[in-house]
Formats: C-alpha cells, sequence, structure tokens
C-alpha cells in the first residue's frame, strides 16, 4: 500500500471552508445519518461505484472514519482507482466533532 498522507482535522476544516477538497466518510450509514461533516458524502459497501463514478479524480479526497484508522485503508483503495490526492483525517469523525460543528 501506498505512504498514506495525514492530515489533521483543522487543515480538513480549511479545506472546506476553500472548498478545496471533498470529505468521504466510510463510517456506516447509521452513523453518518446521526452526525457528519458538513458536505461529506457517505461512501459504504453498496454505493462504493457510484459515489466513485460520480468523483473529479483531480480534486482532493479526504477520507473520514471513526478514528483515523480505517480511512487509511480506504485512502490506499481510492489512489489505487486513480485518484490523485488522497489524505486520510487523523483522528476521524471523532476528532473532528470535539473541534466542529456536524450536520
Amino acid at each position: 500500500m501506498p505512504n498514506i498522507s495525514q492530515i489533521d482535522v483543522h487543515r480538513v476544516n480549511e479545506m472546506l471552508i476553500q472548498e478545496s477538497a471533498t470529505i468521504i466518510d466510510i463510517r456506516d450509514p447509521g452513523s453518518f445519518a446521526m452526525g457528519h461533516i458538513p458536505t461529506a458524502l457517505s461512501l459504504t459497501e453498496q454505493n462504493v461505484d457510484q459515489v466513485i463514478g460520480q468523483l473529479d479524480k483531480e480534486k482532493t479526497l479526504v477520507v473520514c472514519c471513526y478514528h483515523g484508522i480505517s480511512s487509511q485503508g480506504a485512502a490506499g483503495y481510492l489512489m489505487s482507482r486513480g485518484f490523485k490526492e488522497v489524505h486520510s483525517m487523523i483522528g476521524g469523525y471523532e476528532a473532528w466533532q470535539m473541534n466542529y460543528p456536524s450536520e
């Protein structure tokens, strides 16, 4: 697996403000429905091909999971599917909740 870039929630927030990244949330649909990073897209095994088909492979992706561990594997997978710049968010959604509002 390639080296996965990891970024913190503060940088992710900056990217959201600048609209320079797409946030991909890989948590289960129930957890996503209870709260997620604003504008995040839910990516599951059931919708992976559909979501990937709609994304711009040139735009930066940030992958979010519960604690920042599973997102590393998902980021590697997205890179293998041709996405140029993919990051794993350190601390996952748990870290986001402690610093920023959710939808």
